[in-house]
């Protein structure tokens, strides 16, 4: 098992004949560079946080980096996480802003994308507010705002709504289920509206409310409470039907958008059904539906509730219908969907210290640190996904999506210095001991994956590297976005 853990944090090296006239802060020397399209053996030449040149045999650097051996990839874009999002009464996440950033950085992921969450009766403009207070000065590295719509109102939707899109959050969510979450269909439509009115990004997550509260009471009132009971109360068929009506509606105003956390084989054939009448569906999904299957919720009595997510994850079959969506391009990109929440804990998992019905408990798990090895040792590594088509899903494609492209999500000359140099053979046992989030678990616990970031630079700077994270906790920036190309309606 590789060890992960270090005290001190790699530097670049001083060249031992520095050049006075130096045109770079920094050259990353000798690596494999890869991008979403092609790969070439460049050096990479870095001033200011920026990239400036990429070539071969560049000038000295005030510091140099050799990754001779090494592949060198854009920083991952995390476009889908919850970091100190508002809970109800009695729960709360174990992440904020200051370790979740630093368990990215430390996985190989250098922009995050979590939600500032509207609750019902609140002002839709406090949430991002009160949102920007939990980050201040707390993250490692850079981020950006979705929106979490609950509450519509005709204030929301004429003002706020389409002011803070032209500000610079340029995404929303919009939830199909969870009881304080919601929204009915036509405020769905209201919603979709703003969305193409202003180019901003919709993205849904589609499970029927109503038949998962009819199968949950069902299944209580046969005395089924057990964890495992979470996946028999959310099956393919109610992630399907909601994916089904968000795509009707999706035609109906003429606006992209994006289903979020697609698990399995159901859903994945409504999508390819809306590509094929031309209409612009996206489609994400998440390493718990490639790594766990709905076994998962029943080992050990209660351990199941480490891994009640939604969609729940299905089974063996179903992660080959994912690596499929994966390889053959229906998935757009790939997140980690991070909800953490410590096991062992009366706010999280165990609410007030209880083994709980398994309604009760939490939906979420962490998986921020470990999205990138996971995917890179089980899809590059296995030959089931290119590199560039691991870079495109990971980092390309996100900033694509959020309007953050070009400046995060490639290498290109003028982009952010957001990089990461991978030892592609470094075989890792994943324990939670290793991992820098400050959850009590991780569900992937004991899994041996080749491939892990060495090095993970932010805007030039070494947030990770020799086995330690940078303590420049703070110098995280956070991200307008643009609004995204991909937003745009069809052209008729």
């Amino acid at each position: 098992m590789s060890d992960l853990s270090s005290p001190s944090l790699a530097q670049p090296q001083t060249p031992s004949q520095p050049d006075a006239q130096a045109l770079f802060d920094l050259v990353i020397r000798n690596g494999q560079v890869v991008t979403a399209a092609d790969s070439s053996h460049c050096d990479i030449g870095i001033r200011d946080g920026r990239i400036v040149a990429l070539g071969e045999n560049l000038g000295a650097g005030r510091e140099e980096i050799d990754a001779s051996g090494k592949l060198v990839l854009p920083g991952g874009v995390d476009a889908h996480c919850h970091l100190d999002q508002p809970m109800p009464e009695g729960m709360k996440m174990a992440d904020d802003f200051a370790s979740g950033t630093r368990s990215a950085a430390c996985g190989g992921t250098t922009t995050l994308i979590p939600f500032a969450a509207q609750e019902k009766g609140q002002s839709l403009r406090a949430a991002v507010e009160d949102y920007h207070r939990r980050a201040e000065g707390k993250a490692l590295v850079d981020y950006a705002f979705h929106l979490i719509v609950t509450d519509p109102t005709e204030t929301v939707l004429k003002d706020e709504l389409p002011q803070l899109i032209r500000e610079g959050c340029t995404s929303f969510k919009i939830y199909m289920t969870y009881d304080d979450l919601k929204l009915d269909d036509g405020q769905i439509l209201d919603v979709l509206s703003v969305a193409r009115n202003e180019g901003a990004m919709a993205m849904i997550h589609a499970e029927n409310s109503d038949c998962i509260g009819w199968l949950t009471k069902r299944l209580l009132d046969a005395g089924h409470t057990e964890p495992r009971y979470h996946a028999a109360a959310r099956p393919m068929l109610v992630e399907r039907e909601a994916t089904h009506r968000v795509i009707a509606y999706a035609e109906l105003v003429d606006v992209p958008i994006l289903i979020v956390h697609v698990s399995g084989r159901e859903a994945v054939e409504q999508i390819r059904w809306a590509r094929g009448q031309g209409l612009s569906v996206f489609a994400e999904t998440c390493p718990q539906y490639l790594f766990l299957t709905a076994e998962d919720l029943g080992i050990d009595g209660y351990e199941g509730a480490k891994c009640v997510c939604s969609p729940p994850p299905r089974d063996e079959a179903n992660q080959q219908v994912i690596w499929d969506g994966l390889s053959d391009g229906l998935f757009t990109i790939f997140s980690s969907d991070h909800a953490p929440f410590n096991y062992e804990d009366p706010l999280g998992k165990k609410p007030g210290g209880k083994e709980v019905d398994f309604h009760y408990i939490p939906n979420g798990i962490p998986g921020l640190e470990t999205r990138l090895p996971l995917l890179f040792s089980e899809g590059v590594g296995k030959g089931r996904i290119s590199i560039n088509r691991f870079v495109e899903l990971t980092a390309t494609n996100p900033a694509k999506l959020y309007g953050l492209y070009p400046q995060k999500g490639s290498i290109a000359v003028g982009a952010d210095a957001d990089l990461v140099i991978w030892d592609a053979q470094r075989e890792v046992t994943i324990t939670n001991a290793q991992l820098h989030h400050d959850v009590d678990y991780t569900p992937y616990e004991g899994m041996q994956v080749t491939g892990w970031p060495e090095t993970t630079l932010s805007r030039g700077e070494v947030v990770w590297g020799n086995g330690a994270p940078s303590q420049a906790r703070g110098r995280g920036r956070f991200l307008p976005c643009g609004k995204p190309e991909m937003a745009r309606p069809r052209v008729r």
